[in-house]
């Protein structure tokens, strides 16, 4: 059970993570925005990062093996890159239309889900 809700965690606080992180390139498109100065945005972004603390610092409490939980800290940064390139993926095809998805990023996945399988592999 620690297991989903390790992930569960990790999957929210990706999602506010990418936002924080690319999401203002998004909203340049509104005037308002657009006129902001860098460092408001900066703060914007940071606030939003805010959130994915709150998520991301119980998921690796709750999940790491020295804390009862399920994973060693290696298998835990290697679920999160895995988890960051799947919401990044998602959030680029929907929120930047103009993004597209080729074959050597299905490859270069292939690759990502190779490594957990060899990190996970006694």
């Amino acid at each position: 059970m620690k297991e989903f809700f390790t992930i569960g965690l990790l999957i929210i606080s990706n999602i506010f993570m990418t936002f924080a992180w690319y999401g203002h390139l998004k909203m340049r498109e509104f005037s308002w925005f657009s006129a902001l100065p860098l460092f408001v945005v900066v703060f914007i972004s940071w606030g939003i990062a805010l959130f994915e603390y709150m998520f991301q610092v119980p998921a690796n409490r709750i999940g790491f093996n020295e804390n009862g939980g399920p994973f060693s800290l290696l298998q835990l940064k290697v679920i999160q890159e895995v988890i960051t390139l799947s919401v990044f993926v998602i959030f680029s095809l929907v929120v930047f239309k103009n993004e597209t998805f080729r074959w050597n990023h299905i490859i270069g996945f292939i690759f990502l889900v190779l490594a957990v399988y060899f990190i996970f592999k006694k």
